[in-house]
């Protein structure tokens, strides 16, 4: 049974998540990119606080078994020296939208 997967990253540029989308969508690791406008994010990094940090967040379409390439893509893409990867399953999902998922992505599980 194929798994199927949202990764989500995010970026500090609009122009690096393109570069990202368009390198996965490209290699069909990912059916479909999807970049939000900027979020603001609040963290520590190195000991220190970061309030008010802009982003650009990244939904990432594939399958549970295309997740260490995507990961290795992103980290081999990003600027950050520990970038968001994270994934979550796709419990449901309309049965035509996961067959074109599938249909656009890398061989098959």
């Amino acid at each position: 049974m194929r798994v199927f997967i949202q990764v989500l990253t995010t970026t500090e540029t609009k122009e690096q998540a393109q570069r990202i989308a368009r390198h996965l969508v490209e290699e069909k690791l990912a059916a479909c990119v999807q970049i939000t406008d900027t979020v603001e994010s609040t963290y520590f990094w190195k000991g220190k606080l970061v309030e008010g940090s802009r982003e650009y967040h990244c939904l990432i379409k594939t399958r549970e078994d295309l997740f260490p390439q995507v990961e290795t893509a992103i980290k081999k893409l990003h600027t950050y020296e520990t970038p968001e990867i994270i994934a979550v399953p796709i419990v449901k999902g309309s049965k035509d939208y996961l067959q074109w998922l599938d249909d656009n992505l890398a061989g098959k599980s």
